[in-house]
């Protein structure tokens, strides 16, 4: 892939300042440090938000935080920002589900125009789900102050709700460039209609086994702290 020099001193800042990332996540304690942080501790995917978090700690002096934002709806705003525009995403790599989705398709679609580029930072984790007895749910509950509205929702349909993550293992940070003669490789995902019955904006996807389409640099870590 030919790419612009403005591209790769991008690429070659962030590989830099992310070579000593933190790898080892236990659950409880990265939470309470988002929570001191007050940044999305809330979340039940707390690892790919303590991804984020980490990143915007290390780049913060070299980026623009948050990047360009091309829209009013939320995912049309960018996490980072230097000579392009970048996204930061957590992939399981154990996951059934080999795909991420993206931010708005319109958005990313200008942020090409506008730039000829746009950026992912994908860390890759190896999460381990070792709630059986969900005591580390019951103990985020609880620190939360109680089941939130969408736990809630959930027991009143009597859905079975999914197993916590309890830890993760940053094994891998990926960049991927997405420009005008790979975009096309991105899939399409349509996220339904909003509560007035109006068609929400639909998102790229990335499909990792077109992962070599847009990978640029690899970073990989020996192994968890």
């Amino acid at each position: 892939m030919l790419l612009q020099q403005d591209v790769l001193e991008d690429i070659e800042i962030a590989l830099q300042r992310l070579s000593n990332l933190a790898t080892f996540w236990d659950g409880k304690k990265s939470i309470l440090e988002l929570k001191t942080a007050n940044y999305n501790w809330r979340q039940m995917e707390w690892w790919s938000f303590y991804f984020e978090y980490l990143c915007f700690q290390k780049l913060r002096e070299h980026f623009q935080i948050p990047g360009d934002r091309f829209g009013r709806v939320k995912t049309a705003s960018f996490d980072l920002k230097r000579n392009i525009n970048w996204d930061l995403k957590a992939k399981a790599i154990k996951s059934d589900d080999h795909r991420s989705i993206l931010n708005d398709m319109s958005a990313i679609q200008r942020s090409i125009e506008q730039y000829g580029a746009h950026g992912l930072i994908i860390g890759l984790c190896d999460v381990e789900y070792n709630d059986n007895n969900r005591t580390f749910q019951t103990w985020h509950e609880q620190l939360k102050g109680g089941k939130s509205k969408y736990e809630i929702e959930r027991l009143q349909r009597t859905s079975i709700s999914r197993y916590r993550k309890t830890r993760a293992d940053l094994l891998e940070i990926l960049f991927l460039v997405i420009n005008r003669e790979n975009e096309q490789f991105l899939e399409i995902y349509h996220q339904g209609r909003n509560s007035n019955g109006q068609p929400r904006p639909p998102k790229y996807m990335l499909n990792y086994d077109e992962i070599d389409r847009f990978l640029v640099k690899e970073l990989r870590y020996s192994d968890s702290e």
